[in-house]
């Protein structure tokens, strides 16, 4: 049976993972930078606003890049307090100015104390700046910590807007953190595909938890991938785990293969 299904798998994942996946996905918007900082920010930003229609999200997003001169990492960086006044008209769905203006303070901090954000990511928790060496990711099956230690960072900026914390996920919140872990698995994934950058080398793709979301979840359940009744981190650690069987150190490859199934029920196909 195992067999059966990762052979199954295998075969989704080759027909998912590769470049004409990516023009109709949120991640063609990170896509259309070459620069490693553009690609982390918009990457983030693209994740973060992954709810609805994948149209829709992707006409945001480079609502978004145009409103920041086509140049995110630069306006980040070295925007004027007036710059930012154009961008008190953007908004997608429950993501308002507020938010945008937040991300924007946090971005530049952290960009002013780090070269990368994976940073972000890595213990210890890099408040106010204090860099350290050999930062390593958390150990296997520990990573709901990186993600805590990440929101607690992301939110340690002072009179960071509450309303704000809802756009970012924790593990101890009961959620799946879908964004969170889809937006690692576009930095850390490294294949010849072309589709995930792999531009992060500290953590490792066998670190990743797969992103769950109810489409990944109602097919991985039809798979017998998971048994948990809820649907929230322990569900993603569990299904993660199943999907460790098939490939230790890229168990997250088969994202691509349960998403892509979830598509294709959507046009009515049946597995």
């Amino acid at each position: 049976m195992i067999e059966n299904v990762k052979a199954f798998l295998d075969a989704k994942v080759a027909q998912y993972n590769q470049p004409g996946f990516i023009e109709n996905d949120p991640i063609s918007i990170p896509h259309l930078f070459t620069r490693k900082q553009d690609i982390e920010i918009m990457g983030f930003w693209a994740a973060t606003l992954s709810w609805g229609q994948r149209v829709t999200i992707i006409k945001k997003c480079k609502e978004l890049i145009t409103l920041m001169d086509g140049a995110p990492y630069d306006f980040i960086i070295n925007h004027q307090e007036p710059d930012l006044k154009r961008l008190l008209s953007f908004k997608h769905r429950t993501f308002n100015d507020i938010d945008t203006l937040y991300f924007i303070a946090f971005f530049r901090y952290h960009y002013e104390h780090f070269e990368s954000l994976e940073d972000a990511f890595l213990p210890p928790n890099p408040l106010k700046g204090e860099q350290e060496a050999n930062q390593k990711a958390p150990p296997l099956g520990d990573w709901g910590a990186g993600l805590e230690a990440f929101r607690s960072y992301f939110f340690s900026l002072p009179d960071f807007p509450h309303r704000t914390k809802k756009h970012v996920s924790s593990p101890s919140q009961k959620s799946t953190c879908k964004r969170l872990n889809m937006f690692l698995r576009w930095m850390v994934r490294q294949d010849n595909c072309g589709v995930d950058f792999g531009i992060w080398n500290r953590i490792k793709p066998a670190d990743l938890i797969c992103p769950l979301d109810l489409h990944v979840d109602r097919v991985a359940r039809k798979l017998l991938l998971i048994t948990r009744k809820q649907t929230d981190w322990q569900t993603a650690l569990e299904l993660t785990a199943r999907l460790r069987e098939f490939d230790p150190a890229d168990p997250v490859k088969y994202d691509f293969a349960l998403f892509g199934l979830g598509i294709e029920e959507r046009w009515g196909v049946q597995f």
